[in-house]
């Protein structure tokens, strides 16, 4: 395949996989598309790994193919014949992205694997960093066409918007996962959910102040985040009820506001 069929496979994989990201991606100019189409699809690939067995041990083998081929990519090979992997290296190889950032993404999902509930909140909130935060960064930094690259302030900034987003999804999966078997929340309780809003909160706050350039672009993939978190704060209860997100007209609506005005 050419690398415009491996990008339009990458485009079908997010589309079908990742509604929201997919939506985020079609609303930011083409030139970024390039990078953000293999990055979200190497999310999307990887976050199913673990869910199309249930056997942990081929589920960990789908996780290792993509740590050998990340591996892989890190050394300089040639990437394995793939329509992910292949417009994967190349976007990590131009934009110089942190494949040990990668890696810990797909070492993460090995808790996707399993029925053990995390130990504490501090255990949860590292998985959600180095998933969805981790994405965020990684996106940031393929959107920045500049030579100096992301500055601390602002890769500190996307991991949190990274989180806060990363909170809002969990959220909203909370009732598929119970359903599969799994205990996704460390406090289930109103208190628990209103408090882990109220920290995604808070964290997204903390990024108002930080400016962004053309990266920006990549946190629009956060755009439903906020109304999200808003909405477990007012009623908790609709969590685990499955009651999240709002009306596909108020999700259009809230995307078009945040790309039209850029506030987080």
């Amino acid at each position: 395949m050419s690398h415009e069929e491996n990008l339009i496979a990458c485009a079908q994989i997010v589309e079908r996989g990742d509604a929201d990201r997919f939506a985020a991606v079609m609303a930011v100019p083409v030139e970024f598309r390039e990078y953000l189409w293999p990055l979200y699809a190497f999310n999307v690939e990887v976050a199913r790994a673990p869910w199309v067995t249930e056997e942990a041990g081929i589920a960990e083998i789908r996780l290792q193919w993509w740590r050998d081929a990340l591996s892989e990519i890190a050394a300089g090979k040639t990437p394995r014949r793939h329509p992910v992997v292949e417009p994967l290296a190349q976007a990590i190889w131009d934009m110089e992205l942190d494949i040990a950032d990668l890696d810990g993404l797909v070492d993460a999902r090995r808790w996707d694997i399993y029925r053990e509930p995390f130990a504490d909140l501090g255990e949860q909130r590292r998985y959600l960093d180095a998933t969805s935060g981790a994405l965020m960064e990684a996106a940031c930094v393929a959107c920045c066409f500049v030579e100096e690259g992301l500055s601390d302030a602002q890769r500190s900034a996307a991991r949190k918007v990274g989180f806060a987003q990363g909170v809002a999804n969990w959220f909203m999966a909370v009732p598929d996962l119970e359903a599969r078997g799994r205990k996704p929340m460390v406090d289930g309780t109103h208190d628990g959910v209103r408090a882990l809003a109220e920290k995604a909160l808070e964290a997204l706050t903390e990024t108002r102040s930080v400016a962004f350039g053309d990266e920006d672009q990549a946190l629009l993939a956060a755009w439903r985040a906020k109304g999200v978190l808003r909405e477990a704060v007012r009623d908790p209860a609709a969590v685990a009820e499955g009651r999240l997100g709002g009306s596909e007209f108020q999700r259009r609506v809230g995307l078009a506001w945040q790309s039209f005005t850029g506030r987080r």
